[in-house]
């Protein structure tokens, strides 16, 4: 079994930062490309950017310069650092990723069940 879990969210004021993690538990194998994304209320799930397994980044050209993704491969476990909060980046932050288990024979794609951040005063 394999499992994904963010972490890190909470309640921010504006102009703060924050770091979320998402890490991958179990039969692990490999993981490929880890992607971020967020839901805002009443939007759709929108992607923010992903992280290769050698640590190559890509961002939306909307959060470009405020989100830096990063990853630590021995802690099977990717970041999201988001600074200089606006009340807009409140959402559903998730994380999935192409992970290949250790009985399985190919990559899957997996994903974790979110974490909540609230930018307000």
């Amino acid at each position: 079994q394999v499992q994904l879990v963010e972490s890190g969210g909470g309640l921010v004021q504006p102009g703060g930062s924050l770091r979320l993690s998402c890490a991958a538990s179990g039969s692990i194998g490999s993981t490929n490309i880890v992607r971020w994304y967020r839901q805002a209320p009443g939007k759709e799930r929108e992607l923010i950017g992903t992280v290769t397994a050698g640590g190559t980044t890509d961002y939306v050209d909307s959060v470009k310069g405020r989100f830096t993704i990063s990853r630590d491969n021995a802690k099977n476990t990717a970041y999201l650092e988001i600074g200089s909060l606006k009340p807009e980046d409140t959402a559903v932050y998730y994380c999935n990723a192409d992970i290949k288990a250790q009985w399985d024979g190919r990559y899957r794609v997996y994903w974790g069940q979110g974490t909540l951040v609230t930018v307000s005063s």
